[in-house]
């Protein structure tokens, strides 16, 4: 094989890789490739978003409904409210539930909306208000640290 075929192949195969990069760094980051044509926007208010980034993705039922809009902290509340961007084929009834959920590996965070019973629909702007925080996995150890020593020092005379 001469030097200019075998630096074909060279270059050919580092494009590959280029592209291979960029397609998992675009997965990984949550990139929406396609955007919704018709969609409306959904609050929600969260005492504790954890890591949820806005483009994150709202499911129903496993199934991505929509995608974070905007992240805002309410200054009055101390809560932090999110909107989300729905897509207009999907209509949830007014006691929808609303939590923050963890998926994979990387510890991506998403909205997962568990819909209720009821007739009526939420409409456009509309609010959720049953809602479940990020569950913060050091928040959890130090509780759990902070009553094994509280146990500790019952046990000692």
């Amino acid at each position: 094989m001469n030097r200019t075929t075998l630096d074909l192949w060279v270059g050919f195969f580092v494009a590959i890789g280029i592209g291979a990069l960029l397609f998992l760094a675009l997965k990984v980051g949550s990139f929406a490739g396609v955007q919704m044509d018709e969609s409306y926007i959904l609050k929600a208010r969260f005492d504790n978003i954890g890591g949820l980034k806005v483009r994150g993705p709202v499911k129903s039922a496993g199934v991505v409904v929509g995608r974070v809009a905007e992240i805002r902290f309410d200054a009055a509340a101390y809560e932090a409210e999110v909107l989300m961007k729905i897509d207009a084929r999907y209509v949830f009834p007014k006691d929808t539930f609303a939590s923050i959920y963890t998926s994979g590996l990387l510890g991506d965070q998403y909205i997962g909306l568990e819909p209720g019973g009821e007739e009526e629909k939420l409409a456009a702007d509309g609010t959720i208000f049953k809602t479940q925080s990020a569950v913060v996995l050091e928040k959890m150890v130090s509780q759990f640290l902070f009553n094994k020593a509280a146990e500790g020092q019952e046990t000692q005379p």
